[in-house]
């Protein structure tokens, strides 16, 4: 009984283990404004994370209308293990397992399946909009 309990505390230390993984580098992102992969020297502070770019043009565009630019910035925080999930985006509650959408890369889940059904009835650039344009309610800074 002892060896089953154990072996289970270790199942779960390693899933959370597995879960919690390092971010991605940033030549793995993507680009907020062309969606290219990023060059690790074109970076920008953000929301208390940094976000890559491709090149310095496209940094200067972020830098010139950053509101443009947010829910793009903050996917690609969260797709880089800066941002993590607090709760549903949309009510703040509990995440429900299978609730689960990919998002531009960042993996989000979702209070019910009417939220994630609204998120997955839309157009690919709209639900980085509207998951990641606000992130209040489901994401915080990781530490």
């Amino acid at each position: 009984m002892k060896s089953s309990i154990a072996a289970a505390f270790v199942a779960v230390v390693c899933f959370a283990v597995a879960v919690s993984a390092a971010p991605k580098e940033p030549q793995d992102a993507k680009c907020p404004v062309s969606g290219e992969a990023c060059d690790p020297a074109a970076v920008a502070e953000f929301d208390g994370g940094k976000v890559w770019f491709c090149c310095e043009k496209c940094l200067a565009a972020f830098q010139g209308d950053k509101a443009k630019f947010t829910a793009q910035a903050h996917q690609q925080m969260v797709a880089t293990g800066q941002l993590v999930q607090k709760g549903c985006p949309f009510s703040g509650g509990p995440v429900k397992p299978g609730t689960q959408l990919d998002i531009g890369g960042a993996e989000v889940g979702f209070c019910c399946p009417n939220c994630k059904a609204k998120v997955e009835k839309a157009e690919p650039a709209d639900r980085v909009k509207m998951v990641f344009t606000e992130i209040g309610k489901g994401f915080a800074l990781a530490k």
